[in-house]
């Protein structure tokens, strides 16, 4: 019989006491950390609602057609009546930013401390700072009643991924998904279609979970046709969701 027993060293086994006592105290004062991040965000932005998380591409040059649409987007989401959040950051973020902070509703900045980040944009009028990547995450869905992703890479891809999971697993509430410009998400939504579907990775319905539009008034429709029949508040279910995000 294989003998599964393993030798698994614990905190307290370190071998320098020093160093054991040192850690230790890293450890528990980083939880603290964590916990004050989700406090500050919780406290900051729970009634600022309805509201939609904007993603998009950091490198998206100022003034180009898709840095300008952004703007558009998130001063139609704004003068609406929706409160407009973003990462902070410089493109496309900088542009919901912008967008948001010219109109009448709040324009929120989840800042990261990043190597490339060393500062948010200037266009917020709620500003947060975030060490902690999950912590932010977080907070995206948490306070969002919709996620409008533009272009983007790694960054975008991973916050779309996180709705998506979290909705097609019913661990998060149903918002809408609008991704806006087909001619970019197409090679990928007919990827979702050729492979994730026909290899039974994902049902064919879980598409439905995202809606692809043009330009800033169909970002705008989408979203209140959303809504139409059941309001922006959330039901008990929903907000026993969100507590265990």
């Amino acid at each position: 019989m294989i003998d599964r027993q393993k030798n698994i060293p614990t905190l307290r086994a370190i071998a320098t006491p020093d160093r054991a006592t040192s850690v230790k105290a890293r450890e528990s004062w980083q939880m603290w950390g964590i916990v004050s991040e989700f406090v500050e965000a919780t406290e900051r932005l729970s009634e600022v609602r309805p509201a939609v998380s904007v993603f998009g591409s950091a490198r998206t040059p100022v003034g180009s057609p898709r840095y300008e649409l952004a703007v558009r987007i998130a001063r139609k989401l704004s003068d609406a009546g929706f409160a407009v959040i973003s990462g902070g950051g410089g493109g496309i973020m900088e542009a919901a930013n912008k967008g948001a902070f010219s109109g009448p509703s709040p324009s929120v900045g989840l800042n990261i401390e990043l190597p490339r980040e060393k500062c948010g944009n200037a266009y917020q009028n709620i500003s947060l700072r975030f060490r902690h990547f999950f912590a932010r995450k977080v907070a995206f869905v948490k306070h969002a009643a919709a996620y409008v992703v533009m272009p983007g890479g790694f960054g975008t891809l991973d916050e779309l991924s996180e709705a998506l999971t979290l909705i097609q697993t019913g661990a998060g509430r149903k918002i809408p998904i609008v991704l806006v410009d087909g001619s970019f998400w197409r090679g990928l939504l007919d990827w979702m279609r050729e492979r994730l579907v026909v290899d039974g990775m994902i049902d064919e319905q879980d598409l439905s979970l995202m809606q692809v539009v043009e330009d800033a008034d169909q970002v705008v429709d989408a979203i209140f046709d959303f809504y139409e029949m059941r309001g922006f508040l959330q039901t008990a279910v929903e907000r026993e969701q969100l507590l265990y995000l």
